[in-house]
C-alpha cells in the first residue's frame, strides 16, 4: 500500500496506523537493547524505535543530517515527543550527508560563536531554535498583512533599482545601470506615496538597502521593511492609531499561529496597549535632563542611551513596552515630512520605541505640490531627480502618511537578542556578503 507522507506533528492523529515520514537524521541514540532514531522535518521531531541490530548498525554508519524516508506503526508512548513514536520501521536513505556536521543540532542551543553560526547558516538554520525564530518572522509578516488587508489596504511591490536616492542623501549603494548611474532603494517611500493616489491605502513587505558603513549590534545594510501608507488622514495621529492596531494584529497572529515556536524560545509576547502612550520630543528631552542630568536639548535626535531611558520610563509609568515620541525637529526628518503648523521647527513625524529601541519611523507627509518645491529648495536639492515623484503631487494628492517597521529589529527586541544578526536570515553588513 502506498502511503502519503505526513508531518511529524500529525503523528498523534494516527495512533495504531502505519504512516510515512521523511526528514533528516537528527540524532541516533544506541542503548543496550534498542536504538532510538530521532527524525526531524520542517515541523518538528519524531522518535523511531529500532529493534533490529542489523538496521541499527547500518544507520550508525550514516552521518547526522542524512535524509531519510521512514514508514512504521504509530504507537502511544508518553515519554516520546508528542506522546507517540514509530515502531517496526522500514527506512530508506534518500540522501547521505557527505560529512558529519560541525555542530550538534540535537543540542538545546548552538554552542558556536555568532560569526561561526552565521558562516554556517545553511546548516545552523536547521536547528529547531534557529528555525523557530524565522517561523516568528513569517508569522509577523502574515499578521502585518492581515491587519492591513482587513482595512482595505492593497499590497504592492515597488522597484529596488531607482534613479535617485530616496532621502536625497549619500548613503546609497550605487550601481552601473547599463552604463548609467542607479541606486539600490533606501525605502519604497516615493512609490508608496505615489500609490496613495491610486489605491489610497497600500503596503509593502520587501528589502531595503542602507549603505551606512557602521558596524553595530542594531544595524545591518539590507533588511526587510514593513511599509504602509494611507490617504485622507487627519494628521500623524491617524497613522499612529493605524500602527497601534497593526502591532496588536502582529502579536495576535504570533500567539495564534506559533505557540510551539514561542514555547521553544521561552518567549512571552508583549501586551500592546489599546492606546500606546506618547511624549513630545521636547518633553522627552526635558524628562531626560530632569531624571538623568544629561542636557541633550540642542540635539535633533535621541541617542541610543536616551531611547533606553525612555523605554524604561514608559515601562515604569505606563506598564508599556511601547512609546511614541512625536514632533521630532524638521532638520532630522526627510524633506517630505509635514511640519507641525502649531510648533515651528518641529514635525508631524514620530518614532515608536519598543523596549527602548527605535522600531518604527513614520508621520504625515507633505501633499501639496508647491510645498514640495519649497521643501526641496530649503534642503538645496535639485528638482530634476525628483520630477517623476513630484508628478503625483502636481495632479492632486490627499493628506497622507505612513510608517515603516524593521522586521529584523522587531524580532531582535521581541527575543531580547543582543545582536540583530541573530534575527536576520542571511545578514549583510560591513563585513559580510556570504552566505
Amino acid at each position: 500500500m502506498h502511503l502519503q507522507r505526513i508531518w511529524t506533528t500529525q503523528l498523534g492523529e494516527h495512533t495504531g496506523q502505519r504512516v510515512k515520514l521523511a526528514g533528516w537524521l537528527h540524532r541516533l541514540r544506541p542503548l543496550s537493547q534498542v536504538t532510538f532514531l530521532v527524525l526531524r522535518d520542517a515541523q518538528g521531531l519524531a522518535q523511531v524505535v529500532i529493534e533490529e541490530p542489523a538496521l541499527a548498525a547500518e544507520l550508525a554508519k550514516l552521518p547526522h543530517e542524512s535524509v531519510l524516508s521512514v514508514e512504521g506503526l504509530v504507537v502511544a508512548e508518553p515519554q516520546a515527543p508528542r506522546g507517540v513514536e514509530i515502531h517496526s520501521p522500514s527506512i530508506e536513505v534518500l540522501s547521505e550527508s557527505a560529512a558529519p556536521p560541525p555542530f550538534d543540532l540535537f543540542r538545546p542551543t548552538l554552542t558556536g560563536q555568532l560569526p561561526t553560526i552565521l558562516d554556517h547558516a545553511p546548516l545552523t538554520l536547521r536547528h529547531p531554535r534557529q528555525r523557530a525564530i524565522f517561523r516568528l518572522s513569517s508569522a509577523t509578516m502574515e499578521g502585518f498583512r492581515a491587519a492591513l488587508r482587513s482595512q482595505d489596504f492593497v499590497e504592492i511591490q515597488t522597484p529596488k533599482i531607482v534613479a535617485s536616492a530616496t532621502e536625497g542623501g549619500a548613503n546609497v549603494f550605487k550601481l552601473d545601470y547599463f552604463g548609467g548611474p542607479a541606486y539600490l532603494a533606501q525605502s519604497p517611500q516615493f512609490y508608496k506615496q505615489t500609490m496613495v493616489g491610486i489605491f489610497e491605502r497600500v503596503f509593502e513587505v520587501g528589502p531595503v538597502f542602507r549603505a551606512e558603513p557602521h558596524d553595530t549590534t542594531r544595524h545591518i545594510n539590507e533588511y526587510v521593511s514593513l511599509d504602509a501608507e494611507m490617504g485622507f488622514i487627519e494628521d500623524h495621529t491617524t497613522v499612529m492609531r493605524l500602527l497601534n492596531g497593526v502591532l496588536a494584529g502582529m502579536v495576535a497572529t504570533l500567539a495564534e499561529t506559533e505557540p510551539e515556536a514561542l514555547a521553544l524560545l521561552k518567549l512571552k509576547l508583549p501586551q500592546v496597549p489599546e492606546t500606546i502612550p506618547q511624549i513630545h520630543f521636547t518633553e522627552a528631552q526635558e524628562l531626560i535632563l530632569r531624571e538623568t542630568g544629561e542636557d541633550a536639548r540642542r540635539e535633533p535626535d535621541l541617542a541610543p542611551a536616551h531611547e533606553r531611558f525612555l523605554g524604561e520610563w514608559a515601562r515604569r509609568t505606563y506598564n508599556s513596552d511601547f512609546l511614541f515620541v512625536v514632533g521630532y525637529p524638521m532638520v532630522k526628518r526627510p524633506f517630505y515630512t509635514h511640519p507641525d503648523p502649531t510648533r515651528p521647527g518641529y514635525s508631524r513625524g514620530f518614532d515608536l520605541l519598543f523596549r527602548g529601541l527605535e522600531l518604527v519611523t513614520g508621520g504625515q507627509r507633505l501633499h501639496r505640490y508647491e510645498d514640495y518645491l519649497t521643501a526641496l529648495a530649503r534642503r538645496d536639492l535639485e528638482v530634476a531627480p525628483f520630477e517623476t515623484y513630484l508628478e503625483a503631487f502636481k495632479y492632486g494628492m490627499p493628506p497622507h502618511g505612513g510608517f515603516a517597521i524593521g522586521l529584523e529589529r522587531w524580532l531582535a527586541r521581541l527575543l531580547e537578542a543582543p545582536n540583530i544578526r541573530e534575527t536576520t536570515l542571511f545578514p549583510r553588513d560591513l563585513n559580510r556578503l556570504a552566505p
